[in-house]
């Protein structure tokens, strides 16, 4: 049996990608901060659970001795967990930026260097970044930061595990209508509410990026548009969104 390891497993994007994958006949580790929500879903895909905050190292460390004595072998980690903010550095509380840089970068960092002595060759990594991690937006700059930090880990990563046989895939979805990211103002717009995807488009694109070497993708692929747009135009495009 396959054994995944899903951070930010209690909703939205962890929560649908564990689903699909107990389906398969997957053995899932849910991690989150919810005692009572991963403990339910667990009980459900018949999974185990854990409680961690994997913005905090010793947590990540402490958490990995667990799991890696019941399985020494990990087939899949999947490093979901995150927060929004969706506010500016100018704005935000510095306690505020500094909580979605530990979460979104550094638990990906924390969770990979803990759960390597259980990657051999043939396992996952699977890296949920954003599209944010390609294109920055003033209204949500703390986000973006964490995400580009978490982009550049992500691709790093993906050189130095290739050569032990790890495969990186780097997920990059746009907007996802979730629990933590409700996307309220997108989803009450008629024209808006297109370019929002709900969190199993993303689980079914996780699970197919599996059957496939190292890669980085964008869903709904589309949504690459703005990533070239910001590489090839940056200066315009910094003037568009000023206005």
């Amino acid at each position: 049996m396959q054994v995944a390891l899903v951070t930010g497993a209690s909703s939205g994007i962890g929560e649908a990608t564990a689903r699909l994958l107990a389906a398969r006949g997957w053995l899932c580790v849910l991690v989150g901060r919810r005692e009572e929500r991963v403990r339910a879903l667990a009980e459900q895909l018949g999974g185990e659970a854990e409680v961690c905050d994997v913005s905090d190292r010793a947590a990540v460390d402490a958490l990995a001795a667990r799991v890696l004595a019941r399985h020494p072998r990990l087939d899949l980690l999947l490093n979901n967990a995150g927060i929004p903010a969706r506010t500016t550095f100018v704005d935000d509380n510095p306690e505020r930026i500094e909580d979605v840089m530990r979460t979104n970068y550094f638990g990906s960092v924390w969770c990979l260097r803990a759960f390597l002595p259980g990657l051999g060759a043939g396992s996952h990594v699977v890296n949920v970044v954003s599209v944010a991690g390609t294109v920055s937006l003033g209204s949500a700059g703390p986000y973006a930061a964490s995400k580009h930090a978490q982009l550049a880990f992500s691709r790093s990563t993906s050189v130095d595990l290739r050569k032990r046989g790890i495969r990186v895939h780097t997920v990059n979805p746009g907007f996802v209508a979730t629990e933590g990211f409700p996307q309220s103002e997108l989803v009450a717009n008629p024209l808006l509410r297109r370019i929002v995807i709900g969190p199993d488009h993303v689980a079914r694109h996780i699970v197919r990026v599996l059957g496939r070497g190292p890669s980085e993708t964008t869903v709904p692929r589309w949504y690459r548009v703005g990533t070239v747009f910001q590489a090839l135009a940056p200066n315009l495009l910094a003037r568009i969104l000023s206005r």
